[in-house]
C-alpha cells in the first residue's frame, strides 16, 4: 500500500503543489544536484509537480559522503520515493541520472508493483551497451579535469578555481565510480513507454546508443536529437523542456 506524499532528504519538491495532477521526478548527471532542474520547475505546466533527487554530498547534504555504487543510490531512492507515488508520475534522468531512473523504475515495478507513466532518458547509452572508454574516476586530478573540460559541462571558471574543485572532486569521483561499476542485469522490459533524447554533437553517446533504449520497453518508444553536445540539456533547454512538456501533457491526458 502506498503512503501519502511526504518529504525526505532524498527527494525535493521544487514546485510543491498539493493540487498537481502528476509528478515529474528528475535525476541529475554525475556531480549534479537538484539545482540544475530549478528552471524546469518554472517552465513546465503548473499541474506537474517537479521533484528532484538530492544525493549525498551536494546541496543540503554536502557534509554526507557520496555513494560509489548505483545500486546503493537506487536502494535509498526506492525507500524515499514511495511516499510520493500517490499520483501519476514520470521519470527523467540525464547521463548517470538516466541509469538511476531506469533502475529505480525496474525496482519499483518488481517490489512495489508500480511504474512511471513514462521513462525519459537523456545523454546515456542504453544500459546493456558497455562503455568502451576507461573509467575516469581513478584518473589523476589534472587528467580528470581535462576529461571534464572535454565533456563541456563544467564552466571554465569553476575548473580553474582550486577551492571549488577540491569540493567537487570527491562527488565527481564517487559518481563516475558509480557509473563505471554499474553492471546491467537482464530483466523484463518496462511496461511504460520510453523516450530517449540526445545531442547531435555528443562525442560519447550517439544516436544508435540512444536508439537501443527501445529494447527496454514493451510499450512505445521515441527518439529525438537536439543541437548540442553531451550537455545539450543546458544548451537547448527550452526545446528539451518543450518536448518533455508535450510528452507529459499527452500522457497525463490519457490518465485523466
Amino acid at each position: 500500500m502506498l503512503k501519502p506524499a511526504g518529504t525526505t532528504q532524498w527527494i525535493k519538491a521544487l514546485t510543491p503543489n498539493p493540487r498537481s495532477r502528476a509528478r515529474l521526478f528528475c535525476f541529475p548527471y554525475a556531480g549534479g544536484g537538484a539545482v540544475i532542474f530549478r528552471d524546469w520547475a518554472r517552465a513546465l505546466p503548473p499541474d506537474i509537480e517537479v521533484c528532484a533527487a538530492t544525493l549525498p554530498g551536494r546541496g543540503s547534504r554536502m557534509l554526507e559522503p557520496p555513494l560509489t555504487r548505483l545500486s546503493a543510490v537506487v536502494a535509498h531512492l526506492t525507500d524515499a520515493i514511495t511516499s510520493y507515488l500517490d499520483k501519476p508520475f514520470a521519470f527523467f534522468g540525464h547521463s548517470m541520472g538516466a541509469l538511476t531512473a531506469f533502475e529505480l523504475a525496474r525496482r519499483l515495478s518488481r517490489e512495489v508493483g508500480v511504474e512511471p507513466k513514462c521513462l525519459l532518458v537523456s545523454g546515456c547509452r542504453a544500459p546493456h551497451l558497455p562503455d568502451p572508454d576507461p573509467p575516469p574516476y581513478a584518473l589523476p586530478e589534472p587528467e580528470l579535469i581535462g576529461y571534464l573540460r572535454r565533456l563541456n559541462g563544467t564552466p571554465e571558471e569553476v575548473l580553474e578555481k582550486r577551492e571549488l574543485m577540491e569540493l567537487m572532486m570527491p562527488i565527481l569521483r564517487a559518481d563516475f565510480e558509480a557509473v563505471s561499476t554499474y553492471a546491467y542485469v537482464e530483466g523484463t522490459p518496462l511496461g511504460c513507454p520510453a523516450s530517449a533524447y540526445g545531442g547531435l554533437r555528443d562525442p560519447m553517446v550517439r544516436r544508435e546508443h540512444l536508439a537501443a533504449w527501445r529494447e527496454h520497453t514493451a510499450a512505445g518508444f521515441a527518439l529525438r536529437m537536439f543541437d548540442g553536445d553531451h550537455f545539450f540539456i543546458h544548451q537547448t533547454a527550452p526545446q528539451l523542456i518543450g518536448a518533455i512538456s508535450s510528452e507529459l501533457s499527452r500522457l497525463m491526458g490519457e490518465v485523466a
